[in-house]
């Protein structure tokens, strides 16, 4: 059954060719798609081999089957350019993963954003993922904030898809391009058309310098084109036109892009104007009501005033100065009195012992 099986499959990816189709007749088809009619298999084999082409079945499930003249090598070779084209224009977005830490340093935080813009402006996904250790843990929005704060700087070349989102010990959030992969690539393309455009227009000026342009001697070349007659010349010329019409189209979609970002430019710049005028009329109205206060509270200051200065008392008046008191005339010095001799003191009579009294017992 499996030996069964992939019999089939090879016998359907491979287009029966030449002798392995096995019906009486076929309808025809020619090499330039041109509809020749049902006809035996022997003379389409015959047509085949005086053409020096194949004959291959394309529809063997059509009653008679469909048959084809075509050069089969030259069939497989242009199938396997055109895959490989598929290939190289299809466009596998790739979501690339940035970690840091809560605490990150400024310098390492602007080389991530770095690799972000330059994966966003390539076309791919990124997933931001900040981690989380110990009582980090307990405060979720800083975090939230730190990966805000993220987005902002990248808003130029990304989107955000999902917003943050807590899993396990991390913070996730999925930062989207704005342009997919084939626009990136587009761009990078034609903006090195624009740079090989560029460097051939300053080769070609170059070059047209160099040249010696005197009339009486021939200018020395290196080119067989110079020496072929003038019919021949008309490749070279529509090349050349055809390079203008290049650079006239790749220039006026750098005016595109260059009338588009002055578009915005002056949009942001009337909203930034309007602002201003909101907050240049918020202030004048303030100012207004500021003045109007001011003015109802005038007249009562000069009442308040009135009536402090009746308040006042008036100033007692300066006592006069006191008369200088007269001198006191000096008194006459006294006499000495003269000196008299003390008298004697008399001496204490001598203490006698008492005698007890009658009827008292010691």
């Amino acid at each position: 059954m499996v030996l069964l099986q992939r019999f089939q499959e090879q016998h359907i990816s491979e287009p029966r060719i030449n002798d392995r189709i096995r019906v009486p007749e076929v309808r025809l088809v020619g090499p330039a798609g041109e509809q020749v009619g049902i006809v035996r298999i022997e003379d389409a084999l015959r047509l085949a081999s005086e053409s020096d082409l194949d004959l291959v079945e394309v529809a063997p499930q059509a009653k008679p089957p469909v048959a084809k003249l075509m050069d089969f090598g030259k069939y497989k070779y242009e199938a396997a350019v055109k895959a490989r084209e598929a290939r190289k224009n299809q466009t596998n977005t790739v979501l690339k993963e940035i970690r840091f830490r809560l605490k990150i340093d400024t310098h390492d935080y602007e080389t991530k954003r770095g690799h972000a813009m330059r994966f966003l402006g390539a076309g791919d996904k990124v997933k931001a993922m900040i981690q989380f250790r110990g009582r980090e843990q307990q405060r979720p929005e800083m975090g939230i904030r730190l990966l805000q704060k993220f987005a902002e700087d990248v808003a130029e070349v990304g989107i955000v898809e999902s917003t943050p989102r807590i899993d396990g010990r991390n913070m996730v959030m999925v930062i989207g391009p704005v342009k997919n992969k084939a626009e990136a690539k587009a761009e990078a393309r034609r903006a090195t058309q624009r740079a090989d455009a560029k460097a051939a227009n300053e080769a070609v000026k170059a070059g047209t310098e160099k040249v010696d342009t005197t009339p009486d001697k021939a200018p020395m070349t290196q080119s067989l084109a110079d020496l072929l007659p003038d019919g021949y010349s008309t490749t070279a010329s529509q090349e050349a036109a055809e390079e203008a019409a290049a650079q006239e189209v790749i220039a006026a979609e750098v005016a595109a892009k260059e009338a588009a970002a002055q578009e915005i430019v002056d949009r942001e710049k009337a909203i930034q104007d309007k602002a201003d005028q909101e907050v240049a009329a918020a202030e004048a109205a303030k100012a207004a009501k500021a003045a109007e206060k001011a003015a109802a509270e005038a007249p009562k200051a000069p009442a308040k005033a009135a009536g402090a200065k009746a308040a006042e008392k008036p100033a007692a008046a300066p006592k006069p100065a006191a008369a200088p008191k007269p001198t006191a005339a000096p008194k006459p010095m006294a006499m000495p009195k003269p000196a008299t001799p003390k008298p004697a003191s008399k001496a204490a009579p001598r203490s006698t012992p008492s005698r007890p009294k009658p009827g008292t017992s010691d």
